[in-house]
């Protein structure tokens, strides 16, 4: 399924949809079908996906079709979920081949014959998509995205199974955190080396690694490379939205309060989740905005979450008395 925080390793296509009451539908439907699959409803949630799709005459953006699949394939509906899989490999040139092969929520898919003909397809996508960059650099940096994300995809479901605080869970973030010192140390060279090359060098996935393995490290490593980053951004070598999620966790590093409201807190007690602490709230969408970034209200959504400025501006000063005392 997608990656919430991190956001997002699937592209967008643009669409000629018809706005309006379809528009309207499509997204409200989307979003029912998403809360669908978080509760495990996952028949619901296809089904869900299927009537904001005929909303669009079949249409879906690629991370909403890629999600149904999901949804399909964890309902054992395995031709739904090759149906969908193969029109973003067929018609929208999917080509995330680390994300596709590692998403547990595919694996009854993968003793099917049609699975190896489905990653041939998005293997062919993303090697035409390479065909002109830093090719060994490209592979090498493939490895440690899936290091990097491996894990983390399974936090969810430990949760789920174990809880929050359990052993399980703290073993499981033992493996996360050694994996991420390792990864670091590999980033930390090419950066060193080569600066932080762009899409057109080391692709999209590579372009996006540099990020998630510095957004994942300690903080004297992020202050470190933070003015890289911003500067590869004023270049184009890297994504204005990533550098906002960087800049928001920093802040809040330093005991400050984050700018775009990327960062999401929970209550340890109760389990809520909520927007930590948040510079002129009134106007975060337009600051969302300008970086490339949607509604926090769209945004937190992810997490069941209503946007309410008031109960956040409360939430706020309790965390900030509390830090103070």
């Amino acid at each position: 399924m997608k990656i919430r925080i991190i956001i997002t390793i699937l592209g967008l296509l643009i669409f000629n949809f018809t706005f309006g009451q379809n528009q309207e539908k499509y997204s409200e439907f989307v979003k029912e079908a998403w809360k669908l699959y978080e509760s495990e409803n996952y028949k619901k949630s296809a089904d869900k996906y299927k009537e904001a799709f005929d909303q669009m005459d079949g249409k879906a953006y690629p991370n909403d079709r890629y999600n149904a699949a999901c949804s399909y394939a964890l309902s054992k509906n395995s031709k739904s979920a090759f149906y969908h899989l193969f029109r973003l490999a067929n018609d929208s040139g999917y080509k995330n081949y680390g994300h596709i092969t590692t998403d547990t929520d595919l694996n009854i898919l993968h003793e099917d014959s049609c699975w190896d003909e489905l990653i041939a397809i998005v293997r062919s996508n993303k090697e035409e998509a390479e065909k002109d960059l830093d090719k060994p650099l490209v592979a090498f940096l493939d490895t440690i995205y899936q290091e990097d994300q491996k894990y983390r995809k399974q936090i969810d479901k430990i949760e789920k199974k174990y809880g929050w605080e359990s052993d399980e869970m703290k073993a499981h973030w033992e493996i996360i955190n050694k994996k991420d010192s390792i990864n670091l140390v590999k980033i930390k060279k090419v950066l060193d080396e080569k600066g932080w090359l762009g899409a057109d060098i080391i692709g999209e996935q590579g372009n996006s690694t540099l990020f998630l393995v510095i957004q994942h490290s300690d903080l004297k490593t992020q202050l470190k490379y933070l003015p890289m980053m911003r500067k590869a951004v004023e270049k184009g070598n890297a994504s204005a939205n990533s550098l906002a999620l960087l800049e928001d966790r920093v802040a809040l590093r330093q005991g400050k309060r984050q700018i775009y409201g990327s960062q999401i807190g929970r209550e340890q007690e109760t389990g809520e989740y909520f927007v930590s602490p948040l510079i002129d709230p009134e106007n975060v969408d337009k600051r969302r905005a300008e970086v490339g970034l949607g509604p926090l209200s769209d945004y937190i959504n992810h997490w069941n979450m209503t946007w309410d400025i008031e109960k956040h501006k409360e939430r706020t000063k309790k965390i900030e008395a509390e830090k103070n005392k």
